[in-house]
């Protein structure tokens, strides 16, 4: 059990902005890694904590007495170490963690600006955590307020306008790197969300008639083909076959370690291989070979069109809603810190009052008890708002507060 004193509020992590896609792979977190991990963070007491690994991050969120206690744990149940860790990653302290996930569920964050593919990964990464009872009050508000944010700035703006996306960056790298890609073979490993995405960016943009799929598990593949004929399905006891006789190779297996190796390759074969996979899901040796061309997802992430420069233009007024939604948050949460030295305030009050009331009325004959509970309610009202305000301003912290009506009231 961890023996926490004053816990902060804490979002640390690798991304795209600092670290590369090989160091990003190290500190990659699969679906059964962040169940151990947030199980593990139950058993030694920690509060409030969800994790997000996706191609382009991965953070955890949630609260501890200090930072290290939380880097000690990612790098526990991923390959990076404490050291690269230190050298690649972010670490958000209360407000500026705060700030740093609604910036990541309306797309300010990711690599493609706008991408509106975090907010399904951020739900699913919140909906997991909650289904093994490690979120909170406190992360559950939040993350509600973020989505909200993330809804009204889709909705609102222009930010997400325009296909961008790693797939959709991965067919227009196809469209300016290989002259008559409409006519040339193209094999898609691999049927995930990527996956997905880019056999049916292939169809609309490129009207290529030789496109094959092949995924591991076949009846999803057989799945797909049903609303998408116009592609070939094969198996995967078929792979090396098919990539000997195709021009380009789309991977996106989702695997933790590599699925495309050099023996999957002939060695003097022209070969254009994009890999949309965080791990990489292509060895990095198979560039060694003189006509293999490999690029990976941070690569893709440069392909750009008029549709960012769109994009750019709708930031402030993403901010703005942005600012609403933390504002309505902070309210919140301060109501939520002051509650318990509000509520100490009152009954202090009405302690006094009660005894005031019933010293005076074994004093004054005929004493008017109800006029008397309707003014001094009023006053110790008028005395409450008093002190709200007061504690709002001067941002004096609820622990302080407290010990001071503990003080004032000997209570």
């Amino acid at each position: 059990m961890q023996d926490f004193k004053q816990q902060h509020f804490y979002n640390i992590g690798v991304s795209y902005k600092k670290a590369d896609a090989t160091i990003r792979s190290k500190f990659s977190l699969s679906k059964e890694n962040q169940i151990t991990l947030l199980n593990t963070a139950i058993e030694r007491g920690f509060d409030g904590i969800f994790v997000l690994s996706t191609c382009n991050r991965t953070e955890i969120s949630g609260f501890a007495e200090r930072p290290c206690q939380l880097i000690e744990l990612i790098c526990e149940f991923t390959e990076g170490s404490i050291q690269e860790f230190a050298k690649y990653s972010n670490v958000y302290k209360n407000q500026e963690a705060i700030d740093q996930l609604f910036r990541i569920g309306t797309g300010l964050e990711s690599q493609i600006l706008g991408d509106y593919e975090i907010v399904g990964q951020l739900k699913q990464c919140f909906k997991l955590a909650k289904s093994l009872n490690t979120t909170n009050t406190f992360t559950e508000r939040l993350l509600n307020a973020v989505l909200h944010a993330s809804k009204r700035v889709k909705n609102e703006t222009k930010l997400s306008s325009g296909t961008t996306s790693v797939s959709y960056a991965a067919i227009q790298y196809i469209i300016k790197n290989i002259p008559n890609y409409n006519t040339k073979k193209i094999l898609v490993f691999g049927l995930g969300k990527m996956g997905k995405y880019t056999c049916k960016n292939l169809a609309e943009y490129t009207h290529n008639s030789n496109v094959c799929l092949i995924n591991r598990t076949e009846a999803k593949a057989s799945e797909f083909i049903k609303e998408h004929p116009s592609i070939r399905k094969s198996t995967i006891e078929n792979l090396i076959s098919e990539i000997e006789n195709t021009d380009v190779l789309i991977v996106s297996t989702g695997a933790e370690k590599p699925t495309i190796t050099k023996r999957h390759i002939p060695k003097h074969k022209k070969l254009l291989i994009l890999d949309l996979s965080i791990p990489e899901n292509v060895a990095m040796d198979v560039s060694e070979y003189e006509g293999v061309t490999l690029v990976n997802v941070d690569e893709l992430s440069k392909v750009t069109d008029e549709t960012l420069s769109i994009r750019q233009q709708e930031i402030p007024f993403a901010e703005a809603i942005i600012e609403t939604h933390k504002s309505d948050f902070n309210d919140w949460q301060n109501h939520r810190k002051l509650s318990p030295t509000i509520t100490a305030l009152k009954n202090s009050l009405e302690h006094i009052k009660n005894d005031e009331i019933n010293f005076q009325r074994k004093k004054i004959p005929n004493f008017d008890e109800y006029q008397a509970e309707v003014i001094s309610s009023r006053i110790i009202q008028k005395i409450t708002t008093q002190f709200v305000k007061y504690l709002k301003e001067d941002e004096i912290s609820a622990s302080e507060s407290m010990q001071l009506i503990n003080k004032v009231f000997q209570s």
